[in-house]
């Protein structure tokens, strides 16, 4: 019994003289590096895919740990610690041979599961009239976007609602009531607290949520030391500062943002007296309480102001042979404010290195208000094309005049709580599983109040799906006055939902080859209330699976095949119809994805180069119809048709110029539906095809000058169609989007440059950039506005154009 004793004594006494050392191992470019060799005299570990590593070492005594990698400068750190602690550092490795610093995301960074790894860095430097993370992923495989006042973005068919955002592992959402790009402001994710990011074009993994298009994952730095920056142009600014306490068990990083649209505003066609303002404040605060215990709390309170008065308007469209011109002088004003709160906790017990548990707690609170009255008074007319004629580009004479009163008094108010419990186990060095319990509360009080009063000629024109016929002076009109559009509503709605999902990893070998399989299921419980009554209780199944190789071969591939059900039960605006009214039994829209990808890295002019291409088929099911007007997105709440889409997309990145990393992404898709089985009629994001390029250079003999380019070309979306239109009756499309931003830093300072200049001693980066957007002044259009010819009874569609040329200047600087 001594002996036994004695045992289990020392036993705990040898457990209690060990500590731990844990961290992610970053590049020059503060870019998380694969497969760094750890050790110390006593252990060794190496870095996962994400750079992480965890070391166990003795306490109480001073260890050296040494950082090794075959293409990277080894590194060394000294550190005692205490019995139990649990301390983190992130070393940065430079590379042996000295390069001019360059801006990477690649290739390289693409991860093995079909995901994209985004440089926080490239994010911050590349040309944007909407800088941010979205201004990049519409660079990237499967994912467009035709409208740079907006932070949206469509990938492989799917519309704004169908992609998943979080920061954390928290799901983030946008505001409802949003009807165009320009009251946007600012989207959730801040760069400068960003670590790392990482976007799937669809096939994803059953961890993420229910979602038919793609995931945004994104992941705030744990800062080590401090920090601060800043940044500031003619669009806004932004401000942050990060720091640890001494004992490295506390931290913090807070960041501020300003953003004013005015400038890219006031480039549009419409003249206006406009004054935005968006203002987001954010905070992540960290404590480490153990080897075992972590906390942190994740807080945003963001406030977009948008006071909008148009005084003119004149858009020149038609043809050479015949112009047309659409003349308008408008009266009235809009008023809206989106104020937004967020609060995440989160606590993660990490008992050994082989089990993780986490409790998510969220609250996202919105509160919104959209008001407006504007008359427009408009005169349709013929444009006098005669090139020395005194009244050239004048309209001469008028096809049609009226006037068009559009009311406004809507109201949101929503809260969402979120409660998740997750677990990681790893089984053994080739298997690993994942699971999880979420519960979701959501009540959303709306009141919508919207009428749209149109008069043509001085005769107004009622609903046409209420049957009147006003065509005077031809012939009396004896029915009632009723305005063309009129939508009121009161909603009160409670969504219940219980979502599971359980993941399954596993690494193996066939042969010399090594192969990859993940495999999971979720599963989704949801009711819906609306002004006491409920709907029916709705569950959702969705298996997913993937199989990736990694040939043991001469030339380095992979290749990657996922299928799986995707399933997304609606949100509010899905349970909202035209009319306002909800209806609580609208069923989830069911996708099947099949995807298959292929990696092919090689060298060219003796630089590295990597080729990723995928291939994807989708067919959709109990698909919510809808229309999309600028970035506000009207369901018909009905499950009425079905859907498919396919597509191939292609991304070569490599070192076009050595040194400084670029890339070219092309795509081809098609997105049809069948509503009540009529026919296939394109969908509204069936945007064929879809060439980036995002180019990266320097001057040879002045490196700190540096230039990035941004090139964008996207064939026509769907233009949609006048308000009780058939949709099948209007099938034209938007003009092809293209548009070239253009930005040049000077680099005062940075990890290579600069470090001579005693003036800037106490910075770790400064530059001051030019940019320019729109740099070919191409006119974009992002909708159309239908103008009725009273003579012809013929609809135009006359185009709501984007943003002109527009200049910038950007200072940037951190310490």
């Amino acid at each position: 019994m001594r002996y036994l004793l004695f045992f289990i004594l020392f036993s705990t006494f040898s457990i209690a003289q060990k500590a731990r050392i844990k961290g992610i191992v970053l590049d020059e470019n503060k870019q998380p590096v694969q497969k760094v060799t750890v050790s110390s005299q006593t252990s060794n570990t190496v870095t996962n895919t994400n750079g992480f590593y965890e070391l166990e070492i003795e306490a109480n005594k001073e260890v050296t740990i040494i950082y090794s990698h075959a293409t990277l400068k080894k590194s060394t750190y000294k550190v005692k610690l205490k019995p139990n602690e649990d301390f983190e550092w992130n070393p940065i490795l430079n590379e042996i041979n000295e390069v001019i610093e360059t801006v990477v995301i690649s290739g390289k960074n693409r991860k093995i599961d079909g995901g994209t790894a985004i440089s926080p860095a490239v994010i911050r430097r590349i040309p944007g009239a909407n800088p941010g993370v979205e201004n990049l992923v519409k660079t990237l495989i499967g994912a467009s976007g035709s409208n740079e006042m907006s932070t949206s973005y469509t990938v492989r068919g799917g519309n704004f609602d169908e992609n998943l955002v979080y920061v954390n592992e928290i799901e983030v959402y946008r505001p409802f009531l949003i009807r165009s790009g320009q009251q946007e402001g600012l989207s959730f994710t801040n760069t400068d607290l960003v670590q790392n990011i990482d976007f799937y074009a669809g096939g994803f993994q059953a961890k993420y949520g229910d979602k038919l298009a793609s995931v945004l994952d994104i992941a705030y730095r744990n800062p080590k030391t401090f920090h601060a920056g800043l940044e500031a142009s003619l669009l806004g600014g932004s401000i942050f500062a990060e720091g640890v306490s001494k004992n490295q068990k506390w931290s913090n990083i807070t960041g501020v943002r300003y953003r004013n649209n005015s400038l890219l505003v006031k480039s549009q066609e419409t003249e206006t007296n406009f004054r935005p303002s968006f203002l987001d404040i954010q905070s992540l605060l960290n404590f480490n309480l153990n080897t075992k215990w972590n906390f942190s709390f994740l807080g945003n309170i963001a406030q977009n102001t948008y006071d909008y008065t148009p005084i003119t308007r004149q858009t020149n469209f038609g043809t050479i042979s015949d112009p047309i011109a659409l003349v308008i002088d408008y009266e009235g004003q809009e008023k809206d404010k989106y104020t937004t709160v967020f609060g995440a906790f989160k606590a993660i017990y990490e008992p050994n290195k082989n089990n993780k548990y986490k409790l998510i707690s969220s609250a996202y609170h919105t509160v919104e208000q959209e008001y407006y009255d504007i008359l427009a008074q408009y005169r349709l007319g013929e444009v006098d094309a005669n090139i020395g004629s005194e009244t050239f580009g004048d309209v001469v004479f008028s096809r049609g005049i009226g006037s068009q009163l559009n009311h406004a008094r809507n109201n949101l108010d929503a809260l969402i709580v979120t409660n998740e419990i997750k677990g990681n186990h790893k089984l053994n060095e080739d298997n690993a599983i994942e699971w999880s319990f979420k519960h979701n509360f959501e009540n959303i009080r709306d009141r919508v109040v919207e009428w749209e009063v149109v008069d043509s000629a001085g005769f107004s024109l009622p609903n046409p799906l209420l049957g009147y016929v006003n065509d005077q002076p031809y012939n009396p009109y004896y029915g009632p006055l009723a305005p063309y559009q009129n939508v009121r509503a009161k909603n009160n709605t409670t969504i219940n939902r219980f979502s599971t999902y359980l993941n399954w990893n596993h690494e193996g070998k066939i042969g010399v080859h090594t192969y990859y399989v993940n495999a999971g299921v979720r599963g989704q419980s949801w009711l819906v209330s609306n002004n006491g009554f409920s709907g029916d209780n709705q569950f959702t199944f969705s298996p997913r699976a993937q199989f990736i190789l990694k040939p043991l071969w001469e030339k380095e591939m992979i290749f990657r095949f996922s299928v799986g059900i995707y399933n997304q039960p609606p949100f509010y605006r899905e349970l909202r119809g035209n009319d306002g009214s909800v209806n609580p039994n609208v069923k989830d829209q069911k996708s099947i994805h099949f995807v298959l990808g292929h990696d092919y890295s090689f060298k060219m002019w003796q630089r590295p180069f990597k080729f990723v291409s995928e291939a994807y088929y989708k067919t959709i099911s109990d698909v919510n119809t809808y229309t999309i007007d600028n970035v506000r997105i009207r369901y018909r709440a009905n499950n009425d048709a079905t859907a498919y889409v396919y597509g191939v997309d292609g991304r070569l990145n490599g070192e076009f110029v050595p040194g400084v990393e670029s890339w070219f992404t092309f795509g081809y898709l098609k997105t049809e539906e069948n509503q009540n089985g009529r026919g296939n009629i394109a969908r509204p994001t069936d945007q064929r095809l879809k060439f980036a390029i995002l180019f990266q250079d320097y001057m040879p003999n002045i490196p700190s000058l540096k230039m990035y380019l941004n090139l964008v070309y996207n064939t026509g979306l769907p233009g949609g169609s006048p308000a009780y239109a058939d949709a099948y009756e209007y099938q034209i499309r938007l003009n092809d989007y293209r548009r070239a931003d253009a930005g040049f830093s000077y680099i005062f300072k940075d990890a290579k440059l600069g470090a001579h200049r005693k003036w800037l001693a106490n910075f770790t980066e400064m530059s001051l950039g030019f940019e320019i957007f729109n740099m070919f002044n191409n006119q974009n259009s992002i909708t159309n506005t239908w103008v009725r010819d009273v003579y012809t009874k013929t609809q135009y569609g006359v185009p709501n154009y984007l943003t002109t040329r527009t200049f910038n200047l950007k200072l940037s600087m951190r310490i």
